[in-house]
């Protein structure tokens, strides 16, 4: 491990954090492909009511899935500060422990997710002339979700040895086999829903495989190795100690999208629905770039924390920030200038194209600060802290944004769900900033 030691440990922070964050933003912007394919294909071959379906049954697929995502979460922190100590015994068990949670939890949960279809189908927002559309497209999905938790416990990994570019390819694998097979599908093979759903699945699996490909081979300092899948009690503790605040997060998501679409199915209708689908994936698509630097900060300052090298902890911080304010703020112009012609990659539909743009520069207006909530939140993460961590990380989904988006429509109609985002955002700032602030004085001295 000793050339990791000479980067992540000793390498001018910008240089590094650039290193790690642009292959990881790229990732993230291809992997949300997978989901943007998906909308524009269906909106413009399908219908309205298809976005609206696979607005429904996403949030459902990367519930599961985020099983995989939060041990992955929770293991890499522990073995990037093992590396950081030196402790390589501990980082493979870590890993072993890692996979057989993954594999063992998300069939338990994909297998409970295919006989209560419906009524998980319902409980999401499926209403109407959605469900027969969103049961389609979820039957077919559900069989690659387990791929897609293998995949999204293994990239946080691959980071955390100091690998980001494999962890980059991971994630643009199933997005370029997803784009290909929609096509086929979907345009020339005519299967709809259907064949929208096949195609995901088909680039879940694609993802998974190349991970189990990476771990296999001699690029992987991590191998696979049976002995280590023994669970281990203290291991598993500390693994959902910090990856289960990645689990309950996109637990609050859930209940933030089942909140969501309730008050916009009341106060809208399916179309608003689909409004909010769009914006959704537009969101993911260009934020990649600050969660791009959120996930770079992750491995430098876990392994730095491990190493105790608190000057550099607190550099990555600022200069983390830094860079995420400056991009955040970029991405808010572009969206200032470019709404209207956004929306017409997703839709030609006049009622989407006259509602989506006001109501996406709304949810948008809070964008230039969030960096510094996603990298308070993940410093404590890093840290091992996982009571603060999680506090931080509930914060804007869990604690403002899904009170508000009941309240606010009460009183504002579907316009209270848009600008709910913006409100929460700057609340769960001030709070971090004050929270990450502290910690810095007091422990990073």
């Amino acid at each position: 491990m000793t050339k990791l030691a000479n980067t992540l440990g000793t390498e001018k922070i910008s240089k590094l954090l650039i290193k790690q964050a642009v292959p990881a933003t790229i990732g993230i912007l291809v992997m949300s492909l997978n989901m943007i394919v998906d909308t524009i294909f269906v909106g413009h071959w399908i219908g309205v009511l298809a976005i609206a379906a696979i607005t429904v049954v996403l949030p459902i697929a990367f519930l599961i899935s985020s099983i995989g995502m939060g041990i992955g979460i929770g293991g890499s922190s522990i073995i990037s500060r093992a590396l950081g100590a030196d402790n390589s015994e501990k980082a493979f068990l870590t890993f072993g422990n890692q996979i057989c949670l993954t594999l063992i939890l998300s069939v338990i949960f994909v297998t409970l997710g295919i006989f209560f279809s419906v009524p998980i189908l319902n409980l999401f927002g499926a209403k109407g002339a959605i469900l027969p559309i969103a049961s389609e497209y979820f039957g077919v999905i559900i069989y690659g979700v387990p791929f897609l938790a293998f995949a999204m416990m293994g990239n946080p990994v691959i980071r955390a040895e100091g690998k980001p570019k494999f962890a980059m390819y991971a994630m643009m694998v199933p997005a370029v086999i997803n784009v290909l097979l929609d096509i086929l599908f979907i345009k020339v093979f005519d299967w709809g829903m259907w064949g929208a759903g096949l195609a995901t699945s088909i680039s879940y699996a694609s993802c998974g495989l190349y991970i189990l490909y990476f771990f296999l081979s001699s690029k992987s300092e991590l191998k696979i190795i049976p002995k280590n899948f023994r669970l281990n009690v203290n291991i598993i503790k500390e693994i959902f100690a910090l990856g289960g605040i990645t689990i309950i997060r996109q637990g609050a998501v859930s209940v933030l999208m089942i909140v969501l679409n309730y008050s916009l199915f009341k106060y809208g209708s399916e179309i608003s629905i689909a409004v909010f689908g769009i914006i959704n994936r537009i969101m993911m698509f260009v934020l990649s770039p600050v969660l791009g630097v959120t996930q770079g900060f992750l491995p430098v300052a876990g392994f730095n924390i491990g190493a105790e090298k608190n000057d550099r902890v607190k550099k990555t911080i600022k200069t983390s920030i830094y860079f995420g304010t400056i991009l955040g703020t970029i991405i808010f112009i572009g969206i200032i200038i470019f709404k209207e012609e956004v929306i017409w990659i997703f839709t030609n539909d006049a009622t989407l194209l006259e509602n989506t743009p006001n109501a996406m520069l709304v949810v948008f207006l809070a964008t230039p600060i969030i960096t510094m909530q996603l990298i308070g939140s993940a410093y404590f993460q890093a840290a091992g802290k996982a009571l603060p961590a999680l506090i931080l990380t509930l914060l804007k989904q869990g604690i403002f944004l899904i009170p508000l988006a009941y309240i606010l429509p009460k009183y504002y109609g579907v316009y209270g769900v848009w600008w709910s985002f913006p409100i929460a955002d700057v609340m769960s700032t001030l709070i971090t900033v004050l929270v990450l602030r502290r910690e810095v004085t007091k422990n990073l001295k």
